[in-house]
């Protein structure tokens, strides 16, 4: 689930392996291109750690970090 906090939307997700991780990363990154919205990201194994912002806005919480993580959401359910 989304967590706002630090005026980012914020949500950690974890997979079976690295592999996993990596193929749901290369995923968002075709929607984040799509979207023309981009997410600061880290992965570490079989964890990716997502903070949705909008830079062009004040580094806040905008609707079009609501769109990404929504779009991010049905990529995993």
């Amino acid at each position: 689930m989304w967590e706002e906090k630090n005026n980012q939307l914020c949500r950690i997700f974890t997979f079976k392996d690295f592999s996993e991780a990596f193929a749901f990363m290369t995923r968002v990154a075709l929607i984040a291109e799509k979207l023309n919205h981009h997410p600061n990201w880290s992965n570490t194994w079989n964890t990716v750690d997502i903070k949705l912002s909008t830079h062009d806005a004040g580094d806040i919480v905008t609707d079009k970090d609501r769109a990404l993580a929504k779009a991010i959401d049905k990529l995993v359910a």
